[in-house]
């Protein structure tokens, strides 16, 4: 970057890649699909796959070719259709949806019109939707969040594998490690305003004051959590909330989704696979009352979101917040398991690169994890460019996860990225680590 500001080549390059990577990545999630895996609802909490298909198409038509390049509605009369706070999810069967035939011509076509825009558009200088080619970003931000959203109808679909993937990398370290770190209190840079495509709610950057606490050095991973399960954990209301023990007597919960006991074996389905469930991988598929309970029972809890960003971003000796746990650079695959490389997390303990100043592993990719916070704006929060993407959100309905998952892009990943979802999902690629307060000294 140049002081005369960034280079429009530059940011016209980055927003095409951002684009195109998406656009490869949903073509293979629906591309295997014949007709009536793509119309079929595979669960009532998911969307058919070729109405998240013909939504992605919808959203860059909106906000790249309308809003930026002031074209004219391609097809007057599906906005309603695509709109994802008009009808919820268990009804988007029932609309007028498009064809997959006719989704695929139409993100197809919106696509060849937003790459012509791409070459003549600012990006640059001509307001806050086009500076630095933040609309752009934000299009591929929401494709690759659809994408995500995509791999969980895969997972919860029934049938033989349709994706396959490489293994992650091993963990041959991870018995050394000690259990926990100490991050000493103090204040420190939470959130951004320089991220060019950070999205409203992880702005402004603003200081948070945080007092000591200890975090775990990894994830909590499957054979700690069977511990769990082993000590009654599901059956004993001491470490559950209310609203949580009432899921557990109402659901018959007694393990993670998608697991079940073979004889004295918990196996797993996973992507159409029945295996055994890994010890050494991060629990995935757990609730936020689910992590709760387990902090609980460990004599522990949740870190708040800003011990978790601060975990995450903050480097002791030199007081400063950095984009990623590891320092700035991008996120490559010795860093962390995002993108959808492989199927399912890393071990835990891998990805040593891509550790914290203090030594904390996978705070970036492999499973989101669940923290204690309720999802609200920081100070200073305005709504950029739509109250929808997350203000009508904010309250404490919505618990807030962080650090991505295996099934989310870099480009949709930061350390000051904000998940949220509702703390009964247990669909999603959720894990979590836990913390305790430090004595005071």
């Amino acid at each position: 970057m140049s002081a005369a500001g960034p280079d429009p080549v530059v940011l016209r390059e980055r927003a095409a890649s951002a684009l195109l990577t998406a656009r490869e990545r949903t073509r293979a999630l629906t591309a295997f699909a014949d007709e009536r895996e793509l119309t079929t609802q595979h669960s009532p909490l998911m969307s058919p796959l070729v109405w998240d298909l013909a939504h992605i198409g919808n959203q860059e038509e909106l906000w790249l070719l309308r809003a930026v390049a002031g074209h004219e509605a391609l097809r007057p009369g599906i906005d309603s259709v695509y709109d994802a706070f008009e009808h919820s999810r268990a009804e988007r069967p029932t609309l007028p949806l498009l064809s997959p035939g006719e989704a695929r011509g139409y993100v197809a076509e919106v696509r060849g019109r937003v790459l012509d825009v791409l070459d003549s558009a600012p990006v640059a200088g001509g307001g806050p939707l086009v500076e630095d080619s933040f609309a752009f970003g934000m299009v591929a931000q929401h494709e690759q969040q659809h994408d995500e959203t995509m791999l969980i109808t895969h997972q919860l679909r029934s049938g033989p594998a349709a994706l396959t993937a490489p293994e992650p990398p091993p963990a041959p370290d991870a018995a050394l490690m000690p259990p926990e770190v100490l991050v000493r209190g103090g204040p420190f840079t939470m959130g951004t305003s320089t991220e060019p495509w950070a999205l409203d709610n992880e702005r402004p950057a603003h200081p948070r004051f945080v007092p000591s606490f200890f975090i775990d050095t990894l994830p909590v991973s499957n054979g700690a959590y069977q511990l769990f399960i082993e000590d009654g954990g599901y059956d004993d209301p001491r470490w559950w909330h209310p609203e949580g023990w009432e899921q557990v007597r109402r659901h018959g919960l007694a393990a993670p989704l998608f697991w079940r006991r073979e004889g004295s074996v918990w196996v797993r389905r996973r992507f159409g696979v029945v295996e055994p469930v890994p010890p050494a991988e991060p629990v995935l598929h757990v609730s936020w009352y689910e992590a709760g309970a387990y902090a609980a029972w460990a004599g522990r809890r949740l870190p708040t979101e800003a011990e978790w960003e601060k975990a995450a971003r903050h480097d002791p000796a030199t007081g400063r917040s950095m984009r990623y746990p590891w320092g700035d650079e991008d996120p490559g695959p010795d860093h962390a398991n995002l993108g959808q490389r492989h199927l399912r997390p890393a071990p835990v303990g891998a990805y040593a690169r891509g550790a914290s100043p203090l030594g904390v592993r996978q705070l970036m990719g492999d499973v989101w994890e669940w923290t204690s916070s309720d999802f609200l704006p920081y100070p200073g929060f305005r709504a950029f460019p739509y109250r929808e993407y997350s203000e009508v959100f904010f309250g404490d309905r919505y618990k807030v996860l962080r650090g991505g998952c295996f099934a989310v892009d870099p480009v949709a990943c930061r350390g000051t990225f904000r998940n949220w979802d509702l703390p009964v999902r247990r669909q999603i690629f959720s894990g979590f680590r836990t913390a305790r307060d430090a004595e005071p000294s």
